[in-house]
């Protein structure tokens, strides 16, 4: 079995961030970890991407989320198992809008807007 792994090392702001929501910001849940949604973050199995997925089935430069105005969208980056949002396949090179409580799923690794 294989360890999902987070790593937040972003030089955009992207960090771990485990206290309160007081400014009520968007965050991504990963491995009971709260990171901070900023204007764009790629995810991945590459280490030069903004949240690291340790899992085989994550393409190197995987998807991306991104804020447009004052909504996130979710963007598959070409993969080659494709991403899954709420369990259904989005379409790759296409922007999705993202939700409250909206799953993403790359390879095994479960990720939730909140």
């Amino acid at each position: 079995m294989q360890d999902d792994t987070i790593i937040t090392s972003s030089k955009v702001g992207q960090r771990l961030d485990i206290l309160s929501n007081p400014d009520n910001v968007a965050y991504l849940m990963f491995n009971n970890s709260k990171v901070k949604l900023v204007a764009k973050i790629t995810i991945g199995r590459s280490s030069d991407n903004d949240i690291v997925i340790d899992n085989k089935l994550a393409s190197r430069h995987h998807a991306s989320i991104q804020k447009i105005k004052n909504a996130y969208y979710l963007k598959d980056e070409g993969s080659t198992n494709g991403t899954l949002l709420n369990g259904n396949p989005i379409p790759k090179d296409k922007y999705v809008k993202l939700n409250a409580n909206d799953k993403i799923t790359i390879g095994t690794a479960n990720l939730v807007i909140s």
